[in-house]
């Protein structure tokens, strides 16, 4: 029987858990403080700056992960371009702010870095990502906005 125990120990896979309900955001919201932001902008107006400007405020370290502004200062760091040049800061969660269809162009990127969590925001869905990072073991949130649900769940 011991033996059998083993064995099948050594088959089970970490499956992530993809969180759609208040109670699971809110914990990885209060557990979670390394949010690398794919896509990020420096243009004030869009919500790929001030979502993430905001959850710096709040007190998340917060790296903008952007080609078009690497080394410019954002959130308080200097961007990056890619998001494998965070591999050593010990990345919580991945904030995506790219179009659904072109949220696959970082899955392997997102795989290798291996961050607890993806959060695809606002508007942001792709399934076939979400399957294979859930496989890999990698927590997602698709289609919510970090900033309302930190506003309506933490900060009220």
């Amino acid at each position: 029987m011991a033996e059998t125990d083993k064995r099948n120990q050594n088959t089970v896979q970490n499956i992530g858990q993809e969180f759609r309900d208040d109670a699971g955001i809110a914990e990885v919201l209060r557990r979670y403080q390394r949010v690398a932001v794919i896509g990020a902008s420096t243009d004030t107006n869009k919500p790929a700056h001030y979502v993430p400007q905001y959850i710096a405020e709040q007190g998340y370290e917060v790296f903008g992960v952007t080609p078009r502004a690497k080394g410019e200062m954002m959130f308080g760091r200097k961007a990056v371009g890619e998001l494998l040049e965070l591999q050593n800061q010990n990345i919580d969660i991945v904030n995506v702010f790219r179009r659904s269809d072109k949220v696959g162009v970082h899955l392997d990127e997102m795989l290798e870095l291996a961050p607890k969590l993806v959060w695809l925001q606002l508007g942001i869905r792709n399934d076939d990502v979400a399957k294979a990072l859930l496989d890999a073991g990698i927590d997602v949130i698709q289609d919510r906005c970090m900033l309302a649900d930190h506003r309506r769940l933490i900060a009220s």
